[in-house]
């Protein structure tokens, strides 16, 4: 049996399932998958993913998308220590309540924050609205989802913590203090990162996080990125 994970681990979303793959010893083969070139995606992949879209799984005949899923199902198919996603009714549906929520708020914001700031000739004003957006949703994990607990869910780490780490990591990489006057944030980093392993985050974190020194790429660029116009708000930007 050969698992063949599609990724680019320039995603917060594929970076969590390489991260969960190789921490749970999974046996899987990673098909790298470059969409930020602004060329045709391959039509062996398209194949696979109609929607062009990473990251993507197939084991054996099984095709499945959507990075939730994917992890749902790898939690499942390998039966991962039970905190990453609960069997018990209540905690199962504190993960899910995280993860339903990320998409529109922390995924999306931090997301923006990165594409905006590596863009060409975004305006400052809209630059000033994303970082706000992403403050709110930072101050959301906390008195919201973490308050006072360890981890996102409870005692702890779940899958809530890994998605929600990626996330922030894209930020970070956009060269955005999340952590300014926010201690209880590196303190939550610090945590899941030891459990995660550091030699494996510096592993996975590395390219995205050289992206604080490269220059700004174009707006043509940036229309060929697997990225909503709306969250970058793309009709803002002039062309070159």
């Amino acid at each position: 049996m050969v698992l063949n994970l599609y990724l680019n681990l320039f995603s917060s979303s594929c970076r969590s399932l390489y991260i969960f793959a190789k921490l749970h010893v999974i046996s899987f083969e990673m098909i790298p998958v470059d969409l930020m070139k602004g060329q045709r995606a391959p039509e062996k992949f398209v194949q696979i993913s109609p929607l062009k879209k990473v990251p993507v799984m197939k084991d054996e005949d099984f095709v499945l998308g959507e990075s939730v899923a994917i992890m749902l199902y790898l939690c499942r198919r390998f039966k991962t220590p039970d905190h990453w996603y609960p069997d018990d009714a209540e905690g199962c549906a504190l993960v899910d309540e995280y993860l339903a929520w990320q998409h529109l708020n922390m995924k999306k914001h931090c997301k923006k924050v990165l594409w905006m700031k590596v863009g060409h000739h975004v305006p400052h004003e809209k630059l000033e609205e994303a970082m706000t957006e992403l403050s709110h949703s930072l101050d959301l994990l906390k008195n919201k989802f973490l308050k006072d607990k360890p981890f996102l869910t409870g005692d702890r780490i779940s899958l809530a913590d890994l998605m929600a780490l990626e996330d922030m990591v894209q930020a970070i990489s956009a060269d955005y203090n999340v952590f300014e006057n926010r201690p209880w944030l590196r303190e939550w980093q610090e945590k899941v990162e030891s459990i995660l392993g550091q030699e494996l985050c510096d592993e996975v974190h590395g390219p995205i996080l050289k992206l604080k020194e490269a220059p700004a790429i174009s707006s043509e660029m940036l229309t060929k990125f697997d990225v909503m116009k709306s969250e970058l708000l793309i009709t803002t930007i002039s062309t070159t």
